[in-house]
């Protein structure tokens, strides 16, 4: 798919976007690439530092929500991810705020971490909310790790403990996936197993001609 001008990276470094949804395979996706020899920037991990005991940003969020977050074992420097998540979940006003917190740190840490990595011919940057944060300025090409509503909800319980509520919570959280699918320059279906990732990936770093799943 042809982007606008102007919505992608065009330096001389391949900078491969991996997006999908909560649960889709982003990550199986991200540790195959890794273990191509490919640099790994995971937002995640950066947004757990953003976040670590002692940092700004966690005393920010023990300054707005006290101790219904803070995390055992700590001190009074930890934030419980899990009781956060709650919160912002079920609140989208709390969801926002958090997002501005915590994606500005995100974006400099991919920043610092991308001048570092300059020499290096090809970067994966693993970004859940690549399209929701508005980051495809970041990358060169945008893969979308692919699925249904229903897979992700299943794997989604399966994985983290959560209810059927809780886990609705969080899918509704992110845009659908139907609405990425158009903004993706590669599509990468991962109705099946993790075997049935692989070729496609493989076609996908050959740079072969992309085709998206239904």
């Amino acid at each position: 798919m042809t982007q606008p001008p102007g919505l992608r990276w065009h330096g001389g470094q391949r900078r491969i976007g991996l997006t999908g949804g909560i649960a889709s395979g982003k990550s199986t996706a991200g540790r195959w690439l890794a273990q191509r020899g490919l640099p790994l920037l995971d937002a995640d991990q950066f947004a757990r530092e953003a976040l670590a005991p002692g940092s700004p940003g966690a005393a920010a969020v023990l300054q707005r929500y006290g101790a219904a977050v803070r995390a055992p074992g700590d001190g009074a420097s930890g934030v419980d991810r899990s009781a956060l998540g709650r919160i912002v979940f079920q609140d989208p006003s709390e969801r926002l705020w958090l997002e501005q917190l915590v994606h500005p740190l995100v974006r400099q840490r991919f920043d610092a971490a991308l001048a570092q990595l300059a020499a290096a011919p090809a970067v994966v940057l693993m970004i859940p909310l690549l399209f929701e944060a508005g980051l495809e300025g970041l990358c060169s090409e945008i893969w979308l790790v692919d699925c249904t509503p229903e897979l992700q909800l299943q794997r989604l319980m399966g994985r983290d403990g959560l209810s059927d509520a809780d886990a609705r919570a969080r899918l509704a959280a992110q845009w659908p996936l139907e609405r990425k699918r158009p903004l993706a320059d590669w599509v990468i279906d991962n109705r099946g197993g993790p075997g049935g990732l692989e070729p496609q990936l493989e076609a996908a770093l050959a740079g072969l001609s992309p085709g998206a799943s239904g």
